[in-house]
């Protein structure tokens, strides 16, 4: 079982305050106030409490029999899946006709909170927002592995958090952890509530209030140093609201995990996380300049925006993928670049996967691999295929010429074949060049 996050002591200041050239930064601290964002801080108003994604994006059977993907948010979103149904019933073996429903959220057990009033009581002082709320304690009491969803649709949790706050700034979290330091207060850090590592499920056998301290309202880029190419944010940005505003001012970081759209800029410290595009940003801990993480022994942080020091332990190692248990998070500094102007998509279809993985390895190894590059095994690519939507008669006539290509003149067996896609990012010459030589290796191996 994963230990409760802090062991609370007196806390002793560890950082320095930092001084930072202002004649090539732009305080920015505004940004995020008037932008729509990925969700509020009552996530459960926007997301479903009990599964991942939107509440209005969800699959279901129209009265036709066939399924359409519901919601406005995504190319798929309104469109009917003609090969939906077929190949759930094939492959998943899944009854459409005689669905599960999931539990109510009213008919939830979820157990009654553990209280420090004289907790609560600081929290009033300093006006940080708090809920003890059965709808707030049990969308926090998990992230999104298989075993916690079922435990959402089907089951219960024997322990939940027993109060949620949101503080907004890094002093509130000064704040905060200083209280539950003084009343014996057990904190779990909660950024999007993607984990899916279990760090957010509390331990059964712990008997002290246990603290979410969700960093939702944390979402505003502080700063952008157009000079040195990098930004300064709060934790609690979410992936998504982030990289748009950067967008808006010309920049990116090119971070895409799979979970941007709802995990944090924390999160991603926290968690070290990886992005689709590492293969020209890198991962997180590449992109990464500066952090601060607030203990109960004190606020660390380097004393310097430089992004590497040869001298002595970068304190970066032990807080990346530390995913809470050794402090919060507030804010993080990392590198930026100047958008890309060419993105291009292409995908290499192979004759089976053994075929795939040597050229990926050979793209490797001649280290020439785009922004993106995945390899998608037949049954990923089958499953791509039952997700389209029915096609334009232009659209179905270019798909027969492709298939027939592929299957009659290259001979690919529709059930062994597989699909590398790709993302080419850079100036025209730049994804010219990039993509020219993964498909002079992609044609060596059929």
């Amino acid at each position: 079982a994963r230990l409760v996050r802090f062991a609370f002591c007196n806390r002793c200041v560890i950082s320095r305050e930092m001084h930072r050239d202002s004649s090539s930064a732009s305080a920015v601290g505004a940004i995020g106030d008037d932008k729509k964002l990925a969700y509020p801080k009552k996530r459960q108003l926007a997301l479903k409490w009990n599964g991942w994604g939107y509440k209005d994006s969800k699959f279901q059977v129209k009265e036709n029999g066939t399924i359409e993907f519901t919601g406005g948010r995504y190319k798929i979103s309104g469109q009917e899946l003609p090969y939906l149904r077929e190949w759930s019933e094939r492959v998943v073996n899944m009854d459409i006709g005689n669905p599960t429903p999931p539990q109510d959220l009213d008919d939830v057990s979820v157990p009654l909170p553990i209280e420090s009033l004289e907790f609560e009581a600081e929290m009033k002082r300093f006006d940080v927002e708090f809920s003890k709320s059965k709808e707030d304690r049990l969308v926090h009491c998990h992230g999104h592995t298989c075993h916690e969803i079922f435990a959402l649709r089907h089951g219960k949790f024997d322990r939940v958090p027993d109060l949620v706050v949101w503080p907004e700034s890094h002093d509130d979290v000064v704040r905060i952890v200083d209280a539950a330091s003084k009343c014996g207060v057990c904190i779990i850090p909660f950024g999007g509530g993607t984990s899916v590592s279990g760090g957010l499920e509390c331990p059964a056998d712990e008997r002290r209030m246990i603290v979410s301290l969700d960093t939702t309202a944390m979402n505003k880029i502080l700063w952008v140093d157009r000079k040195n190419l990098t930004v300064c944010a709060q934790a609690g940005i979410i992936g998504s609201d982030f990289e748009n505003q950067l967008e808006e001012m010309g920049f990116c970081t090119g971070h895409e995990p799979d979970s941007r759209e709802i995990s944090s800029l924390g999160g991603w410290v926290a968690t070290r996380a990886s992005g689709m595009k590492k293969n020209v940003y890198g991962n997180i801990e590449d992109l990464l300049v500066h952090v601060r993480m607030v203990t109960p022994r004190g606020v660390v942080e380097k004393s310097c925006l430089g992004p590497r020091i040869s001298a002595g332990p970068d304190i970066h190692h032990f807080i990346l993928g530390s995913e809470g248990t050794l402090g919060v998070i507030t804010e993080v500094t990392l590198k930026i670049r100047p958008l890309p102007p060419v993105r291009k998509f292409g995908s290499i279809v192979f004759a089976d996967f053994e075929s795939g993985v040597k050229c990926l390895r050979e793209v490797a190894r001649q280290r020439c691999a785009p922004a993106s590059i995945r390899l998608v095994d037949n049954e990923q690519f089958q499953f791509g295929h039952a997700l389209k939507f029915a096609p334009s008669w232009i659209g179905a006539f270019k798909d027969a010429i492709k298939k027939i290509y592929v299957t009659k003149f290259k001979g690919f067996d529709p059930q062994k074949l597989c699909v590398a896609t790709c993302l080419y990012e850079g100036n025209r010459e730049e994804v010219s060049i990039q993509e020219r030589r993964v498909n002079a290796i992609a044609r060596s191996f059929g």
